[in-house]
């Protein structure tokens, strides 16, 4: 319950916090509490500070079966949220709200299809909670970053299934942005695949399918703003 007073918002749904893991110099994963908290890998929860209206959508970065919760949160310059986000320490409470949205494949499809994961950047949190959750699972993970050590926790993903695209920075991987290796990579019109990142990456790699012969019934999307 939540309601609304002059000057102030308060909120039933605190969620204390319990570690602050930085990955870069300006992004970070956030440990919170679950307090039993039921989601579908793929969803997102709206987070802020205690006592105050802004909020910001995050989608869940942690597994469905891991006791707490986790998002994983690039800090923008200028950012209200997201600064406030990085200065929290263990046992100060936010407010969280959620689960929303119906991003990933049903738990028919995550055994019975062909996978095709497309992150930028922070736009891999989903598929983090989806890999994390059914490690198992038959699929292929791009991710396309910047540089090399935005690759965050990718020794959580399967060596084999995930292919690292840096656009400043080459590597012995694949250097260039994920939307020209997709270009030249094998895939199969009768795969899923779900993107998840900036709206240009988005549009991109959703022409490159279709122009690959991928139904648009097969390509699911998510964008990060």
């Amino acid at each position: 319950m939540e309601k609304e007073e002059p000057g102030q918002f308060v909120s039933t749904n605190l969620h204390k916090v319990m570690q602050v893991r930085n990955l870069t110099e300006s992004t970070f994963v956030l440990r919170l509490e679950r307090r039993n908290m039921q989601f579908k890998p793929g969803q997102h929860i709206v987070v802020g500070p205690e006592g105050e209206m802004d909020q910001r959508e995050y989608s869940i970065y942690s597994g469905e079966n891991d006791h707490y919760l986790e998002i994983l949160v690039r800090e923008v310059p200028d950012g209200k949220v997201s600064l406030q986000l990085r200065q929290s320490r263990p046992g100060q409470l936010l407010q969280v709200n959620g689960p929303f949205g119906s991003f990933g494949p049903e738990k028919f499809e995550l055994f019975s299809s062909k996978l095709v994961f497309v992150a930028s950047g922070t736009g891999i949190s989903p598929f983090h909670s989806i890999v994390r959750s059914w490690p198992e699972i038959d699929y292929l993970l791009f991710h396309g970053v910047r540089y090399k050590n935005e690759a965050y926790e990718k020794n959580d993903y399967d060596p084999s299934r995930y292919i690292l695209c840096t656009s400043k920075e080459g590597t012995k991987e694949n250097s260039g942005r994920v939307t020209r290796f997709l270009t030249v990579y094998p895939l199969s019109a009768d795969m899923l695949f779900y993107l998840c990142g900036n709206n240009n990456m988005i549009y991109e790699v959703h022409n490159i399918l279709t122009d690959k012969g991928v139904p648009a019934e097969n390509i699911f999307t998510e964008i990060y703003f």
